[in-house]
Order: structure tokens, then sequence, then C-alpha cells
């Protein structure tokens, strides 16, 4: 796509600024390359990322103690909260203090109640069933 839009601006500055040198022209074409390529690049890879970011960033900003959080691989709720650092629980007690800046997933304690309580409806169902 980039290449069919330089192309068809390059021929335009072309048509339309055939008296000047060829050396002003290849110029033009430049700035007009490096531009589009800025723009691209800005469309496609910062602004998402950095929206990305900031959704990141709010989560972190809102951890609550009873958060289900998954950092690294490794799945926790917290325990306690520090400024620049979280204590996970794991599984049969186990703790680990970890950076908030390590945190890539936060399911918040409140939605954690509601997917049990969601996950043990249909076992009671078919435990009465029997």
């Amino acid at each position: 796509m980039v290449f069919f839009l330089s192309s068809f601006f390059s021929s335009t500055i072309f048509l339309a600024q055939e008296g000047q040198s060829s050396r002003s022209q290849n110029m033009s074409q430049t700035f007009l390359m490096i531009g589009l390529a800025l723009v691209f690049f800005y469309l496609i890879m910062w602004r998402p990322e950095q929206k990305r970011r900031k959704k990141m960033q709010k989560q972190r900003e809102s951890l609550s103690k009873g958060d289900r959080v998954t950092a690294m691989g490794i799945v926790g709720t917290i325990a306690s909260l520090k400024e620049d650092t979280v204590i996970l629980k794991m599984v049969e007690g186990a703790k680990i203090e970890i950076l908030k800046t390590s945190i890539t997933n936060v399911i918040p304690a409140a939605e954690e109640s509601k997917k049990e309580g969601a996950i043990s409806s249909p076992q009671e169902t078919h435990k009465a069933d029997s």
C-alpha cells in the first residue's frame, strides 16, 4: 500500500514539476517517502502501543487485595500490595513477591467470584439430577 501511494505521489510530483531539476525532484520524493513512512509507523505501531501501555498502567494502579493476576506465566491472588511490588499467594499457601511492572493480566476479585459462581452452578444442578 505504501509503495502504491508513494509511486502515485511521485508520478504526480514528476508531472507537476517537469521544469525543475532532477536533483530537487529527487529530494522532494525522498522527503515525501520519509513523511509517509513516519505516518505509517505512527498509525500502525506507536499509537496502538501507547494505548495498550496506558490501559496496563491503569490496571496496575487499580490493583487491590484479592485480585487474581498473571505475571510472567505465574498465576496467583494478591495477598498484599507494596509501593513497587506485589505479594502473590499461590497454590497451597506459597507466596512470592513480584514487581508490579511484570503483571500482564488482572482479573478483579469481583469478577473472579462471579466466574466461580458460574462454574459451580452447572455442577450443583448436575448433582441435583443424580
